[in-house]
């Protein structure tokens, strides 16, 4: 109509490339945002790992229309549990037991392909490789937020710090925060071809550390484990020798799977976590998200798919047209006790599964397999709080239910 003012689309920078800083770009561009994401590696190649991900972030996935798809290329993990060293099972778990206590199952695939799903889920133009980004403003009511690059500034009206562990972003948000602070304990992690040896996927609890092994829909296993180490140390000979060192002697199908990995195939990487919570997820015009909102040891295996909550949470709470001071509040009073509550849960779990007591090792174990036969369900009620999240505002894009998109998944 002539005469009237055409509507300015709101602008998000995104800083960061991952796995929380895509969906969050795709979140935000399919609520109605123009969205530019500033990476600053030159490609995004993920590092050489898989991801598991639970029911929780599955349905975060499915409001963007791309459960099925995530589905669709994972391995999905049926019976398992938790084992010892000596390869006794300490807990047991079923594929229907998992999907009545977690409202779905669990599946896992490779960060890689994830990560490239996610890329094309965005327009080709709002992304930038090689790109160094600095919040210099947060911004506020009056005026909008500043991001410096090599390329020159960039105003934006919601900047999102999706950049990892030791976030610039939140550094600049609250710089009286003390930063990530190490776990205790170093984890490998490791992509190689599928043993000759069967196995059901597990997690193995030893004496100051652990191991796991999940397949993936490629034919190859996603394998990590973790040991109480110092901070910072690395083996003299070798990743590799290390891993037999500490794990060789474990149940099959461990001995096989270090045998197969390649130097190559091991990343080691110290374990840090936000372990004080922040006080908010925003200030200004800036939100944050992922590990630079709040880092968690992986011995729940919810980083990634907290990452993947958040950005829902943040787009829903912020939709273009709506009060962004208010939508940046709710998204931290939404996300900020829950996080909180698994950094903690994250914590408390791994100081259960590192014990070097022999005494307290041997309690531990015991619990678990009583409590197993006593109920096998109650293991894992302690997670059914984490997997049974729902995500806020209109239920799926495609328009179904998600634990009705699962079970039509699971059986294709």
């Amino acid at each position: 109509m002539a005469g009237t003012a055409r509507r300015q689309v709101p602008h998000a920078v995104v800083a960061g490339g991952g796995i929380g800083g895509l969906t969050a770009a795709i979140a935000l561009h399919r609520s109605g945002w123009r969205v530019t994401v500033l990476e600053r590696a030159g490609s995004l190649e993920p590092v050489g790992a898989g991801i598991g991900l639970a029911p929780n972030s599955q349905r975060a996935l499915d409001v963007l229309g791309l459960g099925d798809q995530v589905r669709g290329l994972s391995a999905w993990q049926g019976a398992g549990g938790v084992r010892a060293r000596n390869g006794r099972w300490l807990v047991r778990t079923s594929t229907a037991a998992t999907e009545r206590e977690f409202g779905g199952g669990l599946v896992s695939l490779h960060r890689a392909t994830l990560v490239d799903l996610l890329v094309g889920a965005l327009p080709a133009d709002c992304l930038r490789l090689g790109t160094d980004a600095r919040l210099v403003d947060h911004g506020g009511p009056g005026h909008r937020a500043v991001v410096a690059t090599g390329d020159g500034d960039i105003e934006a009206d919601l900047v999102v710090g999706a950049d990892g562990i030791d976030s610039r972003v939140r550094s600049a948000l609250f710089p009286a925060h003390p930063g990530p602070r190490y776990t205790g304990f170093t984890a490998w992690r490791l992509v190689v071809p599928a043993p000759k040896s069967p196995f059901e996927p597990h997690e193995t609890w030893g004496r100051g550390g652990v191991w796991g092994t999940h397949p993936l829909k490629d034919g190859r296993v996603y394998a990590y484990a973790t040991a109480l180490v110092p901070q910072g140390g690395r083996a003299p000979d070798g990743e590799k020798a290390e891993l037999e060192r500490r794990f060789a002697r474990w149940h099959d199908p461990i001995p096989e799977i270090i045998a197969g990995a390649g130097p190559e195939d091991i990343l080691r990487n110290d374990v840090r976590h936000l372990i004080e919570p922040l006080p908010a997820y925003h200030r200004g015009r800036a939100a944050l998200l992922g590990d630079a909102a709040h880092a968690m040891a992986p011995t729940l295996g919810q980083g990634g798919n907290q990452a993947i909550e958040d950005a829902v949470v943040l787009a829903h709470h912020v939709a273009p047209d709506t009060d962004l001071f208010a939508g940046l509040a709710a998204y931290s009073a939404a996300r900020v006790p829950r996080t909180t509550a698994i950094v903690r849960q994250s914590a408390r779990t791994a100081r259960l599964n590192h014990l070097t007591n022999g005494t307290l090792l041997t309690v531990r174990d015991t619990v678990l397999r009583t409590a197993c036969r006593i109920g096998p369900n109650m293991i894992m009620r302690g997670f059914a709080a984490i997997a049974d999240w729902q995500p806020p505002g209109p239920p799926y894009a495609a328009g179904t239910d998600a634990g009705a998109q699962e079970s039509a998944s699971a059986r294709r």
